[in-house]
Formats: C-alpha cells, sequence, structure tokens
C-alpha cells in the first residue's frame, strides 16, 4: 500500500484513518478484495494498532470491509444487492428533496447549483475524474442542506460504499462524465422553473444510469464483485 497523507494531531486520529481508508476504497485505490494490514497501516501513519482497528471496525460496519478473526481484513467485492438498495432508498429521498426544492425555488440555491455545474465543466474538460466524482457528490449534498435534511444525507453517505464504488468503475466510461452533466443541467433547470415534473424525471433519469449498465461494468471489472 502506498504511503498515505500525513495526520492531523489535533483531531481523533481514528476517525482520521476512517476518513483516509474510506476515501481510499471508493476511490478504488484499495480495490475489492485486497488484503490490509493492521501492523503495516499502522507503520504507515505512525500510529499503534488501536486507531487503526477502531478504523477498520467502523468500515466494517459500512460492509466495506471484512473483519476475520485472528486471520486477515480485506476490502469488501462490491455487492450488487447492496448497491440496489441503497439506490432504492437515495432515489426515494432525493425524488422528495427534488420536488419540494422545485415547487419554492430558492435563487441563491439555483446560484449555487449553477456553480457546481461551472465547477464540472471545468473538470469534465480536464478530465479530472475523481475532482468530478467529488463534484458531483457535493452537487447532490446540496438538496438535502437546502431542505435541512443533513441527517439524511449522513444516513446514505454510511450505506453508499458499494453503489459509489460501482459508480466509480463507470465514471472511466467514454461520455459517462458529458452525461451526468447534462443530467445535472435539467436538474437544475427544473429547481430553477419551479418545474418538479421536469427536475424529478431528470433525477430519476439520473441515479438510474449506472445500474442499467450492471452486466458491462461486471463483464470489466469480474473480480470486483462477489455478487
Amino acid at each position: 500500500m502506498p504511503q498515505t497523507t500525513t495526520l492531523d494531531r489535533m483531531r481523533p486520529v481514528a476517525q482520521q484513518l476512517y476518513e483516509t481508508l474510506r476515501q481510499r476504497i471508493l476511490s478504488m485505490e484499495l480495490p475489492p478484495g485486497m488484503h490490509l494490514s493492521r501492523s503495516e497501516l499502522a507503520q504507515q501513519h505512525g500510529v499503534s494498532q488501536t486507531p487503526v482497528r477502531d478504523a477498520l471496525m467502523r468500515l466494517q460496519a459500512e460492509d466495506l470491509v471484512e473483519v476475520f478473526p485472528q486471520a486477515a481484513t480485506q476490502v469488501s467485492k462490491i455487492r450488487l444487492s447492496h448497491a440496489r438498495r441503497t439506490h432504492f432508498l437515495r432515489r426515494s429521498i432525493e425524488l422528495e428533496l427534488v420536488r419540494e426544492l422545485s415547487l419554492s425555488p430558492d435563487p441563491s440555491l439555483v446560484a449555487r447549483l449553477k456553480a457546481s455545474l461551472v465547477l464540472q465543466s471545468g473538470l469534465l474538460e480536464a478530465n479530472d475524474q475523481a475532482g468530478f466524482v467529488k463534484a458531483d457528490q457535493s452537487f447532490h449534498h446540496e438538496f438535502y442542506q437546502a431542505a435541512g435534511q443533513e441527517d439524511l444525507w449522513r444516513l446514505i453517505h454510511s450505506r453508499s460504499g458499494h453503489i459509489d464504488r460501482l459508480r466509480r468503475l463507470h465514471v472511466p466510461t467514454e461520455g459517462k462524465m458529458q452525461r451526468i452533466l447534462e443530467d445535472h443541467k435539467k436538474i437544475v433547470e427544473g429547481i430553477a422553473k419551479g418545474d418538479p415534473e421536469q427536475a424529478c424525471n431528470a433525477l430519476r433519469e439520473h441515479l438510474s444510469g449506472t445500474l442499467q449498465h450492471v452486466a458491462e461494468i461486471r463483464k470489466m471489472y469480474p473480480q470486483s464483485f462477489v455478487d
């Protein structure tokens, strides 16, 4: 495993390890099925194994790693059943959020969403896939913040490991980032016009994009899946 960033000693170490390892798993830097060594992780970060164990326990609770007592810890493979359940939950929540936001458009929200579109466009042009994925998530986070539903965002975040990795495998596909951006534009247009039907239809199509291509993605990365 490559050297990771230096930890901030002013913040809880276990929390930082959890955040760092989670991001490396979602970005596929730590691929599905990879074995993780507590001692190596502790050595990399200059910490004891206790915060490493605590971080791995949190990741295990999110089904992102599998911990085998007295044996090994490995990054969990992508479970399509888990991804589909999370997709259903997220789609149900975000459709309601977008419907409500479209019924009473907030100019400040629309401005933030349009600024996000500009950012995404620049990342697309630069072919910055990691940056684009992050901007995509921030774009959707705006819905939860605007509706005062941060708790729901945290709920989705804690369950999104499998669907997020599935999407990460899909992003490099030719034209995928462009389609994401176009979907986002339609959603923003619907919200700005106060047209919940347009906004919700665009969101529904957008969120279903990756699952429609599961067979192709799995064929390209068969070693990353378990069901």
